[in-house]
């Protein structure tokens, strides 16, 4: 087998492109356009550089015055804290003050409130007691009431629970007291101090109805110029038979005539009278009835007797004797023992704690 024949190899083309020249090569171009683009990329990568640098500048600038800023409002806030801390450690002082003033007031409001609590004990103590008084010694109904009353008005504004007890206590007896009979005691004793005050300016009956006799004397006495014209042996007989007339007094049995009294008896008359008032005044307060209607009979009877029953005055008199007389001042007061049991166990208990 003949060898093949060796290719035939063609001159270089660079010498006719030399000869054309580079303005037909198109990788000029594109390495011009790569270098245009290279060249237009640094530009606009030196423009935005410096543009950020100016930014980052300007940045940096405001950071710096704001850091300024900050510094000065840290200072600031450094001595807002500081005064803060201050004006802290001032309340802390304050508030351990106050809980300390507190604590005072705490202790002054129990003491206050335990001696209120006392107070009050002892308001509502002296009203039952001036009740019991008022029942016990004087029988007045009306004052033990009132004073009851007031006893459980000053109680009403207690909410304590140990008042309770008491307050029920307290109801009962004021109930009890309530359903007794009402005796006008102060009534009763102003018509008495009337009647002892009308003692004195009574009229006997024996001033207002002397016998005739008595009042005429020995009957009618002549006068001087018929004395003087008898002779003297009929003056004589007409002094003897005037003496002897005056001697004599004519007094009727089938009426009764009133008691004669001494001259100096009319004074103790109106004196036993005033006693006999007063006893039976002392006997109204101690709710003594049959001595005090004992008193008022022999009251009664003396005045009938020995005064004149015709006067006004007397006929008030022997009225209001007749009144009182009637009146009943005997009954069965009660006891305030349970308010004053329950009074004494608070007061115990209090003196226990």
């Amino acid at each position: 087998m003949p060898p093949a024949p060796e290719p035939t190899v063609s001159a270089p083309a660079t010498p006719a492109l030399s000869q054309a020249g580079p303005w037909r090569n198109p990788w000029f171009f594109i390495a011009l356009i790569a270098i245009g683009l290279a060249g237009w990329q640094w530009f606009e990568t030196r423009t935005k550089l410096t543009a950020t640098q100016k930014e980052v500048a300007r940045r940096l600038a405001e950071s710096d015055t704001v850091a300024k800023e900050s510094r000065a409002l840290a200072k600031l806030a450094q001595e807002q804290m500081a005064a803060l801390q201050g004006k802290y450690g001032e309340l802390d002082g304050k508030i351990a003050e106050s809980k300390s003033q507190q604590a005072t007031l705490e202790t002054l409001y129990k003491e206050l409130t335990h001696n209120r609590e006392e107070w009050t004990l002892s308001e509502i103590e002296q009203s039952v007691t001036l009740a019991s008084q008022q029942l016990q010694l004087a029988g007045n109904v009306r004052g033990a009431i009132l004073a009851l009353q007031s006893a459980e008005t000053r109680l009403t504004g207690e909410s304590h629970p140990q008042f309770i007890t008491l307050r029920k206590a307290l109801t009962r007896d004021l109930e009890r007291v309530r359903a007794l009979p009402q005796v006008d005691l102060p009534g009763m004793s102003v018509k008495l101090e009337s009647v002892i005050s009308a003692v004195d300016a009574l009229p006997l009956a024996v001033h207002g109805h002397l016998p005739e006799n008595r009042e005429s004397g020995s009957g009618p006495k002549p006068d001087q110029a018929s004395m003087s014209s008898l002779s003297f042996w009929k003056q004589l007989v007409a002094e003897f038979w005037g003496e002897f007339r005056s001697l004599i007094r004519i007094q009727r049995f089938d009426r009764e005539e009133p008691a004669l009294l001494a001259p100096g008896q009319e004074f103790f008359l109106r004196e036993n009278l005033k006693l006999r008032l007063h006893s039976a005044r002392l006997a109204l307060l101690a709710h003594d009835q049959w001595a005090f209607r004992h008193e008022l009979k022999q009251v009664r009877i003396w005045i009938e007797r020995y005064f004149d029953g015709q006067d006004v005055a007397v006929r008030t008199c022997l009225d209001n004797l007749k009144q009182l007389s009637v009146a009943a001042i005997s009954i069965e007061l009660p006891s305030l023992n349970e308010s004053l049991s329950a009074i004494k166990t608070l007061k115990s208990g209090k003196d226990r704690k």
